[in-house]
């Protein structure tokens, strides 16, 4: 059975009490396919858990697996209970909260249910994907992303659908995208980047460069500046949408929708703020320039040495060069 908050408190509550040796008290919720769920509370600490025990997967040691705010994830022993399964128990920090907890876990226990029918290696996957979401969450707080932010990231997965339209492989696409992980440009790609910039407005074509560093193509050449013109509109879509049409995409590829998974998680994406992404953005526009000597820019060659940091908008409207095709793009970089 999956359990809501109010339940799993309820069960940590009646696994209450010492046990003569140290160890885990527990109870089973239900299998999803190989995979076993528990509940449980460790004696005689105390602390709150759900156990996953796996029959197949190779598990990394404690050390290496995550950690965070309000909960940590390590290797369990049950003993004679254990059976032939290797467990892994998320645990609550002892100054976490419980009520966001037993939200984590109930909500960490649904994602189990819905996902029994994969293989026990991706249902593996998608909890270490979701296990790390919840921590972006509770490190970056629990608002969701700004109307900025929310604005970006559509852009970079409007460019990240046409990448794939364009025939680069889905694993390729998705391994190039290093924006969430705050690399200096968005996309990496075969010899060279392209950076991906956004804009809502009707008149022009502004776009805001980040720093001193992004357009300097002595770093990355070539390099590529895309600017994505979108539009509020009923015929768009909300960015939940654009995530959910993009997994989809990517559900024949499981290494690439890992990927993606731990790519919206730095972005600061999780599935439990969809409530809030409530706009409709409409792609209208895709110009693609090529950042070179000729290209209107502030990078560090050309900029005082006293200055050491500046943002700054370009008018692409303004520059008097023609826009290329992605095909030609992407063949120029050698991935088609």
């Amino acid at each position: 059975m999956v359990v809501n908050s109010n339940g799993v408190l309820k069960t940590w509550k009646a696994l209450h009490g010492e046990l003569k040796t140290p160890g885990w008290r527990s109870i089973d919720l239900f299998q999803a396919g190989t995979c076993l769920i528990k509940l449980a509370r460790h004696s005689p600490s105390g602390h709150e858990a759900v156990l996953i025990g796996f029959a197949n997967t190779k598990l990394a040691p404690t050390p290496l697996l995550p950690k965070g705010q309000g909960f940590r994830m390590e290797r369990a022993t049950l003993g004679e209970t254990s059976g032939a399964r290797q467990w892994l128990a998320i645990v609550k920090q002892p100054s976490g909260c419980i009520d966001l907890f037993a939200a984590v876990v109930a909500d960490i226990t649904a994602l189990m249910a819905a996902n029994g029918d994969c293989s026990e290696d991706l249902l593996h996957q998608r909890l270490m994907g979701r296990v790390r979401g919840w921590q972006e969450f509770m490190r970056k707080g629990q608002e969701g992303l700004s109307k900025e932010a929310e604005q970006g990231l559509i852009g970079e997965l409007c460019f990240l659908n046409h990448l794939i339209e364009s025939g680069m492989l889905t694993y390729s696409v998705v391994d190039g995208w290093k924006g969430p992980a705050d690399g200096l440009h968005d996309f990496v790609v075969g010899m060279g980047s392209i950076e991906v910039k956004s804009t809502i407005g009707k008149e022009g074509f502004a776009v805001r460069i980040a720093s001193l560093d992004q357009l300097d193509d002595s770093r990355s050449s070539p390099l590529y500046l895309a600017g994505v013109r979108l539009e509020i509109s009923d015929r768009g879509r909300t960015l939940t949408r654009y995530v959910t049409d993009i997994r989809s995409t990517l559900e024949p590829d499981p290494a690439a929708l890992a990927l993606f998974e731990k790519a919206l998680h730095d972005a600061g994406y999780l599935d439990m703020h969809s409530e809030n992404y409530s706009r409709k953005f409409l792609p209208t526009e895709l110009r693609i320039l090529l950042v070179d000597s000729d290209f209107p820019r502030l990078i560090p060659f050309n900029t005082p040495p006293a200055i050491c940091w500046a943002q700054y908008e370009i008018d692409l409207s303004l520059i008097a060069t023609d826009t290329l095709a992605l095909p030609e793009v992407l063949e120029k970089l050698g991935v088609i």
